[in-house]
């Protein structure tokens, strides 16, 4: 399974061009294939930055969801579980959002495509795919 954190996620479904070649073909391929998820917490995220015009969407938050889970992408949420998980992940930064991200690729033993430098250098067995790659 591949997971994508927020921002990977976004040059995807916005097709920017920042997300790398090998991770357009990992998330691709894995879409394909019934595997592609994000967790919950990324469309919070979305919601956020794009409430705050931090990125301009072709449309809202919600309806850009529908049609990614519309598409096959999995919605991956955060149970009682991931939560704690992310409270106990050694070493890891303190931002809640990128917790639960790590929490849920932990737990579903997903590849995390990220381009976000901490949850990279990240001392973790977690795979990681570096987003711009």
């Amino acid at each position: 399974m591949i997971l994508l954190d927020t921002h990977a996620l976004i040059w995807l479904a916005t097709e920017s061009g920042q997300l790398g070649k090998r991770s357009s073909v990992l998330a691709r391929e894995a879409w394909a294939q019934g595997r592609l998820a994000v967790s919950a917490i990324s469309f919070w995220e979305l919601a956020m930055i794009h409430a705050r015009k931090r990125v301009m969407l072709a449309a809202a938050p919600a309806e850009m969801r529908n049609i990614l889970l519309a598409t096959g992408v999995i919605e991956l949420p955060i149970d009682g579980y991931i939560a704690t998980l992310a409270v106990q992940l050694e070493g890891l930064h303190k931002d809640p959002a990128d917790r639960f991200i790590a929490a849920t690729a932990v737990m579903h033993k997903a590849t995390l495509v990220t381009a976000d430098a901490r949850l990279l250098g990240w001392k973790h067995a977690l795979k990681r795919q570096n987003a711009t790659k």
